[in-house]
């Protein structure tokens, strides 16, 4: 997609991108929530570098902690996307259940899943959460080659 995506995300970077506060990040990265897959924190003064991928883990989080989803429930939902690694995701929809987290592929899968009559606590629509990603990925690095051209 970008530079970024090669060289990774920095966390004040994450957290523009995702609106989740700095102590937000760091607490979920030192909890093993979410932890920066390029580059861990080595100590005090390191820099985290995060991929696209733990990116889009804190969007989905943040996400569901906005609907009302407890952190908890949220960790649960973490590990099913972790688990469904290669889906396609902008097709794919994150059922929250009382009997766990799945991801339904396709609208088939989310309806056989409502037949089931599993009572359904969410339901997000990961198309919306890499679609509003990748249109402030954009965003953010219109605005940095903007700042650059400028100082040049």
């Amino acid at each position: 997609m970008t530079d970024s995506v090669t060289t990774g995300f920095s966390g004040p970077m994450v957290c523009r991108l995702t609106g989740v506060t700095y102590r937000q990040l760091d607490y979920w990265a030192r909890t093993e929530l979410v932890t920066p897959s390029i580059t861990p924190a080595q100590g005090s003064g390191s820099k985290r570098k995060y991929s696209y991928s733990d990116v889009l883990e804190v969007k989905v989080i943040k996400s569901l902690l906005n609907s009302g989803v407890a952190l908890s429930r949220a960790r649960q939902a973490v590990v099913c996307l972790r688990n469904s690694l290669g889906a396609d995701l902008a097709s794919s929809s994150l059922v929250l259940s009382d009997a766990g987290s799945v991801l339904a592929r396709d609208d088939d899968d989310l309806v056989d899943l409502l037949r089931g009559g599993q009572g359904v606590f969410n339901i997000v629509p990961l198309a919306n959460v890499v679609a509003e990603l990748t249109t402030t990925i954009r965003q953010n690095r219109l605005v940095t080659s903007e700042k650059e051209h400028r100082s040049a």
